[in-house]
This record gives C-alpha cells, sequence and structure tokens, in this order.
C-alpha cells in the first residue's frame, strides 16, 4: 500500500497556481526588465557629457544642412551591435510630421537616438515617462525637444474651432503656448511653435525624475526649433 505525503504532494490546483504565479514573475520581470525596477547606473555610449551630446547633434545637423552626411551607424554589423542593447547618448520630443525625422536630420543611426515623436511635440504624461526611462535607465545625456516650422498642430490650436476625435487633446495642450505668444512680433505661427518648445520644455524639467539628473550634470533638456525651407536647426530654449 502506497503511503501518501500531503506535505510534499502538491495537488493539481496547487501545482497550477504556483506554476501560473512563477510563469507571471517571469514575464513581468522580462517585460520590465530588472533595471526598471531598481535602476543601475547607466552610462551612454562613451560616457560622453550633456553638453558634448548636445553638440554631437548640431554637428550632425550641420552634416545634414550641408548635405555631407555621414550616415554614421547605419551598417549591419551595428545593427548586430545593438540588438544586445541600447546606450543612446540623446533622446528627441519631436512632432510626428514626416518632414522631421530625427535620425536623418541629425545624422545619426542605430542606437544613437531614443525617439519620442507626437504631433505638436507635446509632453504628455507617456512621453515624460518615456524620456525618464531613456535617460534614468539608459543613459540619454540630452533631451532635445523640436519643434519646426508651420507646424499643423499649433497652427490648428491658433485656428480654434471643433475638431473631431482626439485631435482636440494635441490643441487643448498647445493653446496655452498660442496664449503666451500673444501680442509678439513677428510671425503668428512661428511666434507660437517656439512659445510651445518653451512650454515642452520646462514641462520636462518639471519632472522630479528628470530635475534630479540635471541637479547632477548627468542631463540636459534644451529645445531647438526646424526650419522646414532648409532643414536647419536653432536652438532656442
Amino acid at each position: 500500500m502506497s503511503i501518501q505525503h500531503p506535505q510534499t504532494n502538491l495537488s493539481r490546483r496547487s501545482l497550477f497556481k504556483f506554476g501560473a504565479g512563477a510563469i507571471g514573475t517571469g514575464v513581468l520581470t522580462a517585460g520590465l526588465g530588472s533595471n526598471l525596477l531598481a535602476p543601475e547606473k547607466a552610462s551612454a555610449e562613451d560616457d560622453i557629457t550633456p553638453d558634448k551630446a548636445l553638440q554631437e547633434l548640431l554637428e550632425g545637423n550641420e552634416r545634414f544642412v550641408k548635405t555631407k552626411r555621414k550616415n554614421p551607424h547605419q551598417t549591419h554589423s551595428r545593427l548586430v551591435e545593438v540588438a544586445k542593447g541600447q546606450k543612446p547618448f540623446a533622446s528627441i520630443l519631436g512632432c510626428a510630421d514626416s518632414r522631421v525625422p530625427s535620425e536623418i536630420v541629425f545624422d545619426q543611426g542605430l542606437g544613437d537616438l531614443f525617439v519620442c515623436r507626437v504631433a505638436g511635440n507635446i509632453a504628455t504624461a507617456e512621453e515624460i515617462g518615456s524620456l525618464e526611462f531613456g535617460s534614468l535607465v539608459l543613459g540619454s545625456k540630452v533631451i532635445l525637444v523640436v519643434g519646426h516650422e508651420r507646424c499643423g498642430a499649433v497652427s490648428a490650436a491658433i485656428k480654434g474651432g471643433e475638431v473631431p476625435g482626439q485631435i482636440g487633446s494635441l490643441i487643448e495642450a498647445i493653446k496655452p503656448s498660442v496664449e503666451s505668444s500673444k501680442g509678439q512680433s513677428g510671425d503668428k505661427l512661428e511666434n507660437a511653435c517656439k512659445a510651445n518648445i518653451l512650454t515642452q520644455v520646462q514641462k520636462l524639467k518639471s519632472s522630479p525624475v528628470l530635475s534630479k539628473l540635471i541637479e547632477e550634470e548627468k542631463l540636459k533638456i534644451a529645445g531647438a526649433y526646424y526650419d522646414l525651407d532648409t532643414g536647419k536647426i536653432s536652438i532656442v530654449a
């Protein structure tokens, strides 16, 4: 006659619960990564300074404007290298406009930039969270908010009126910048676009995570304006 050992035998139900819990924990850990739960000190490629990271972006844009692009880090070997992990040296909060692709206008390649794009380059909670991750965990040394000439989202905010779907949420986020730019001399749309860049920079700087990195001189946040006609990036904040 067999002898049962209740302390060492698991019922099917208990075994199922145990297995599901173990699998669930494994998926969560793999999905988020241990660095997100307890971030280790991260450093961008070559451990460059925030000022140097910004300089790298501007030099890349200068090459783009002068049609002297190097197209760096776009080889198959680079693809294989960054497949193992990423350490972008810079982050971009840019507009979703199809005419402003970050890797091209800054002459960068695979694994160089951590890019968030949304119409009107607005700093939503999701965008801020993404950029916090890019800086705190991945080690990006600069966040550049890139607005651009003749931005459709900013133009819609100036015109006002009813809009369908969720487009209104974008316009509402931009309206304060439109108001703050009223009364300025010069082109109304350009003034509003630049005011919007300044607003989003300030939103990012109000993040406790990002502000701490700035205080520790591990991060720089700046704003830039992109000229659609020339491809030139100009720092505005």
